[in-house]
């Protein structure tokens, strides 16, 4: 598990962005060995105001499953986030945030 979520604007690389965020989820060490359990996904957009100049923008979510504390949310954001400044984009705002999935309600198969 986690579901990495990158929304973005759409003159971003969205492989570089998949492979970033995914090497981050990986390097937190809070998943399985290898990322089987990653999955990430990207969804541009091509219609977007980021302050008051143009700049493009990277907001990822990393939902996991509840359980987790504080320190391992925020270094999973760490991680995930300087994979993604290692991209050296310019004119970019990069924004993460761990969004918790309760572990009661959460259904899953997978055939």
């Amino acid at each position: 598990m986690p579901h990495c979520i990158i929304e973005h604007s759409d003159a971003l690389d969205a492989k570089a962005l998949l492979k970033a965020v995914f090497a981050g989820a990986s390097q937190s060490a809070l998943f399985e060995p290898g990322g089987t359990d990653i999955k990430v996904r990207a969804q541009p957009y091509q219609q977007h105001i980021s302050g008051a100049e143009h700049r493009d923008f990277i907001h990822v979510q990393l939902k996991i499953l509840s359980g987790r504390n504080l320190a391992q949310k925020q270094h999973l954001s760490q991680c995930v986030l300087e994979q993604l400044l290692k991209l050296e984009l310019t004119s970019c705002s990069h924004t993460v945030e761990v969004i918790d999935i309760d572990r009661a309600s959460y259904a899953k198969k997978v055939s």
